[in-house]
């Protein structure tokens, strides 16, 4: 795993935490806030990963 995973991952699970929170006190912002943490982790795990297969593929 290289840092952007491990970062992504973590951005996803705060904004997952985020939302479930803005649902339980009732706000659309905070809510709206989780999701837009839960987009941008999902996007560096992503970008973490391509990173991932194209230093695998360098290798064979």
């Amino acid at each position: 795993m290289n840092k952007d995973q491990v970062k992504g991952a973590t951005k996803e699970a705060t904004g997952k935490v985020q939302e479930a929170a803005g649902k339980l006190v009732g706000s659309k912002e905070q809510q709206a806030k989780g999701i837009g943490k839960q987009v941008a982790g999902s996007t560096q795990k992503n970008y973490g990963d391509a990173k991932e297969d194209i230093k695998d593929a360098t290798k064979r």
